[in-house]
């Protein structure tokens, strides 16, 4: 009975050590990747940080001073910043609305697969196309463009580019617009010339210039390019110097104030009928040499940081749309009826049904987006031009830039990667804590 007794606890020894021996058999080769890959790492980065440059000084706590004392590096502490308040707040409040939209429509898949579709390409690649498409010039840049399409459909840019007066009579700029300071009077006649106009920025269509006539209760007038190879007299409408169409012309009372407004024909001419008797003045307006839409400089410095956080949310707007969709597909269609019974209307069903019932899944995309913005890195890299780096700097570019980008800094790369790494950690325990309360 003894001999049994001990050969069952030996057995039973043996079955427990079996037990546990066989999981950990299956877990060491990941603890081996997780130590040299990421504990050692990690550990050597947090003691290299108090290192100088060449790691041979040791400099305690002087590279985390210089990450708060180098204007570079509380740029890229600011932007972060800037990140965080809005990039994740704007990618979870889209991907709640597209969510929400699309519930009822028939082609809501269609749609979802269009604005999850740049999840498929990385972030470097994503930062491409946005540096494509945000060009200054309107005939490359895709957002540009647009915007002049637009600007074209409510008005148009002036006929000039440049212009003076021919005569000491027509003063003023291209900026203000010139004024005739002859006083004129119903069936008076402007005579309106500029020099200093290229024969290639003359408009199309332009014809011979002609004197206008006199016309009894109207004024007229010329507007034209009072110069004629070979020489001629200025203020005069001569063979050889052709009018200006399109430009526009004012007619001014005494005090200043536009009366009438029109715009000179292939020929120059214009008119102004059933003018009041009274004192006027001929001025071309500034509209005529407004510039055409050169395109806004979203890659500026002061526009870049914008530019390429609309480019990350284009990206993450659809992993918040399809997870949100999730968790608003688990969501008991019983309840929301319930409460549009109740007179409740659709914004307040949404706002409070929808959204605290949603609470959750809102709450682990929000966190899920802070832990990324703290570590946007490439689409930064691949959207800003080099001459606007320093501008849209962030902490994980900054760790790059300064280690690895020229300046070969370890010491002072790492103290940016701790900072980063603390910075992350309670984002890590905030979803780690909601985790386990759903467990």
């Amino acid at each position: 009975m003894e001999a049994s007794a001990v050969t069952a606890a030996g057995n039973g020894r043996t079955g427990r050590w079996r037990q546990r021996l066989v999981p950990a058999a299956f877990l060491l080769p990941a603890l081996i990747f997780l130590g040299v890959w990421i504990v050692y790492p990690t550990v050597r980065t947090v003691i290299r940080s108090f290192f100088d440059r060449n790691g041979s000084g040791f400099v305690w706590l002087d590279n985390y001073k210089t990450i708060f004392t180098t204007d570079t590096l509380r740029t890229a502490l600011k932007n972060n910043a800037l990140w965080v308040a809005v990039v994740p707040a704007l990618v979870t409040a889209i991907g709640l609305v597209f969510a929400v939209l699309t519930e009822r429509v028939r082609w809501s898949t269609a749609f979802k697969t269009a604005v999850f579709m740049p999840m498929a390409i990385s972030l470097f690649a994503a930062g491409v196309i946005w540096h494509l498409m945000d060009d200054k010039d309107p005939g490359k840049g895709t957002v540009n463009a647009s915007i002049k399409a637009v600007k074209g459909a409510f008005g148009s840019s002036g006929v000039l580019t440049q212009g003076q007066g021919s005569t000491p009579q027509l003063v003023g700029s291209t900026k203000t617009g010139f004024v005739l300071r002859t006083p004129l009077r119903p069936g008076a006649t402007a005579l309106l010339g500029l020099t200093a106009i290229p024969p290639a920025a003359v408009p199309k269509g332009a014809k011979q210039a002609v004197a206008a006539a006199p016309r009894s209760g109207a004024i007229t007038g010329t507007v034209w390019r009072d110069f004629r190879p070979g020489g001629g007299r200025p203020g005069r409408v001569e063979p050889g110097e052709i009018g200006i169409p399109g430009a526009t012309v004012e007619l001014r009372d005494s005090a200043g104030k536009a009366v009438a407004t029109t715009t000179a024909g292939a020929d120059g001419s214009f008119a102004f009928g059933g003018a009041k008797p009274g004192i006027y003045h001929a001025a071309i307006s500034k509209k005529t040499f407004e510039p055409p839409f050169g395109g806004v400089s979203w890659l500026g410095p002061k526009l870049i940081t914008p530019a390429v956080m609309i480019a990350y949310i284009w990206v993450w707007a659809g992993f918040a749309m399809v997870v949100i969709a999730a968790g608003l597909s688990a969501i008991s269609r019983e309840v929301l009826e319930a409460a549009r019974t109740d007179g409740a209307t659709e914004w307040q069903v949404f706002r409070r049904v929808t959204v605290p019932l949603l609470a959750p899944v809102l709450s682990v995309v929000f966190i899920t987006m802070i832990i990324n913005v703290l570590k946007v890195f490439d689409i930064i890299l691949s959207v800003a031009p080099q001459s606007s780096q320093d501008d849209a700097n962030v902490i994980a570019l900054a760790m790059w830039r300064t280690s690895f980008g020229g300046v070969n800094d370890f010491g002072l790369g790492s103290a940016i990667a701790v900072l980063l790494f603390v910075l992350v950690v309670p984002a890590l325990l905030l979803n780690i804590r909601r985790f386990r309360r759903e467990e």
